[in-house]
């Protein structure tokens, strides 16, 4: 099951890449929301070979996914691979430079079922999949203006 979208974003494209590198900020987050994250690398400076593994509660189960940055190309790319007993994926994220002060960045984000659990997950998710794409473009569409006003201040 695959996801994209794309948003515009006001704001120079190294500013953009450096905030969506900023994995610590990320973790921060997600153990702000419950999640439990462990970096399981001992790289000193981000880049290709970080990894984490993550425990959270979602549809009322407890998942546990181990992520991996295996590109990270500044300014241009990013990606993050994910792997769990059941799932697989990973998420794409390119930006490019519109202009001196406009950035446009492209989220991908696709899972993979592994076994027959998890395809029955996924195929769940693909009849909600219109719901889902708006709340993943949303989300997206959030984070920009969040960006842009960090920008700003």
């Amino acid at each position: 099951m695959k996801f994209s979208t794309r948003e515009d974003i006001e704001a120079p494209i190294d500013f953009v890449f450096d905030q969506i590198s900023d994995f610590e900020a990320f973790e921060r987050s997600a153990l702000r929301r419950g999640a439990e994250i462990e970096r399981r690398d001992d790289l000193k400076a981000p880049g290709p070979g970080m990894a984490w593994e993550a425990k959270f509660r979602w549809r009322g189960r407890e998942r546990e996914l181990e992520f991996e940055l295996t590109t990270l190309d500044k300014p241009d790319k990013m990606v993050m691979t994910s792997l769990s007993n059941a799932m697989g994926g990973y998420l794409k994220i390119d930006l490019v430079a519109l202009s001196r002060g406009r950035t446009r960045i492209h989220y991908i984000v696709e899972i993979k079922p592994k076994n027959l659990t998890s395809r029955l997950l996924i195929q769940s998710l693909k009849l909600a999949r219109g719901r889902l794409n708006k709340k993943f473009h949303k989300g997206v569409q959030d984070y920009g203006k969040e960006l842009e006003s960090r920008y700003r201040r």
